[in-house]
């Protein structure tokens, strides 16, 4: 077949040292050339189309085992979503909160035990594996961590200590220093997030029910108090994570507390928030009650699921935990660690608000959700389960078909996926 193509346009493959192999434009390396006189042009075509085929992308998926003190990595088929495990890389008791840098090269985990720690890991691009870098001090438990869209500045926040900090990333990728920016928040500050543009930085207090408000400094990594400098919240609500929609209109954060998501208006030009929703996932008839703040998780404890409520009266509470977005923006899930559901809410094109849908059934206790880059499949943890589970989801409804159940370590709580070319 190939030596008829050959003889249908004996041109379409001349060599000539030095220049291109015709049509396909790709200079032809010596062997090439020596191989296409041997084969009379058959070798030459095959290198050829080799040389063109772009090479299939891969994806994989990282989950923290804060119990074991591992990370669990896994390939994605992006055919089916299954996921294949590909080993545990050490990293720490109450290995937590996670991140994967702009360029998709590293990936940042957060020790929560002594030495209070971030580790650096580099991606291997072509079988996923993790390799230890560096490490870097923090300056407390923290409980969240995020880059700026340039990958040279780490942010994070810390629920006991009541703080954020940034922290420098090497030109190299690499954190190896100590933070260069501590500030003081109000209480249990709980994640921290840069706006789209990079010019604004978002973090939340679950204590204090508020949301502090940011200008950030790309070249210095300096964060300054914006003009107003916080956005209270409903009380009783304890805002949690946040999710900004891929056009940074809006910005969303689930309420640890109340399971409801507040939806705020960015100002483009301010960064300034202004509440515009307030919208529940919790189904009336689930049984649980408004929640309570919990104690903040010991350094030295040996797994972040079983954080207690003081003076807890025994009755089911809400306890609402992470909220994803899909890349294109139609759909918000939102988890709820009590009863082990995740929300489905769709969004409006136009506003942006959300209207609730149903919750499905997940793994216990999910802390951790994360969506792939596709939108096409989400995986979601739960820290009393010995599985993660793997979900299609619908492009039309979003709703999440499950395909799998996989092993994984004790207390999986954060999730992390990249897709490398």
């Amino acid at each position: 077949m190939i030596d008829d193509f050959l003889r249908v346009d004996p041109r379409a493959f001349r060599h000539r040292p030095g220049r291109a192999c015709l049509p396909t434009r790709k200079i032809c390396k010596e062997f090439i050339l020596k191989a296409y006189l041997k084969t009379g042009g058959v070798a030459c075509l095959a290198a050829c189309l080799l040389a063109t085929t772009p090479a299939l992308a891969k994806t994989f998926v990282y989950v923290s085992d804060a119990e074991d003190g591992v990370i669990d990595g896994y390939s994605m088929n992006m055919a089916n979503g299954v996921l294949t495990p590909l080993g545990k890389t050490k990293a720490g008791t109450l290995v937590m909160p996670m991140t994967v840098s702009p360029n998709k090269r590293f990936l940042y985990a957060v020790v929560r035990s002594q030495p209070l720690r971030v580790v650096t890991y580099a991606i291997d691009p072509a079988s996923g594996a993790l390799t230890e870098k560096a490490t870097a001090p923090l300056p407390d438990s923290m409980a969240y961590v995020s880059t700026d869209a340039t990958g040279r500045f780490l942010f994070t926040a810390s629920y006991g200590g009541d703080k954020i900090a940034v922290s420098p990333i090497e030109a190299n990728g690499l954190a190896t220093s100590e933070a260069s920016q501590v500030i003081p928040t109000g209480k249990n500050a709980h994640s921290i997030r840069a706006d789209r543009s990079n010019h604004f930085v978002y973090a939340t207090n679950l204590g204090s029910s508020q949301i502090l408000e940011y200008t950030f400094d790309a070249g210095s990594g300096t964060l300054t108090p914006n003009d107003p400098p916080m956005i209270k919240v409903k009380p009783d609500n304890g805002p949690r994570h946040i999710a900004i929609s891929p056009d940074n209109r809006y910005l969303y954060t689930i309420g640890e507390l109340s399971g409801n998501i507040t939806q705020f208006a960015i100002d483009p030009k301010k960064g300034v928030l202004t509440e515009l929703d307030y919208v529940g996932t919790i189904p009336a008839d689930s049984g649980l009650m408004p929640g309570a703040a919990r104690e903040a998780m010991a350094a030295t404890a040996t797994s972040g699921a079983n954080t207690a409520i003081a003076g807890d009266d025994g009755r089911p509470k809400v306890w609402a935990a992470d909220i994803q977005m899909t890349p294109n923006g139609k759909f918000v899930y939102a988890t709820e660690r009590t009863k082990s559901h995740i929300a489905l809410l769709s969004v409006a094109s136009k506003t942006g608000k959300l209207t609730y849908v149903t919750n499905f059934p997940t793994e216990a206790q999910p802390r951790g959700i994360r969506i792939d880059p596709e939108g096409k499949y989400l995986v979601a943890a739960g820290q009393k389960s010995d599985h993660i589970a793997s979900y299609k989801i619908d492009p039309k409804t979003g709703k999440l078909s499950l395909i799998g159940r996989f092993p994984v370590g004790h207390d999986a709580n954060w999730v992390e996926i990249v897709t490398l070319p």
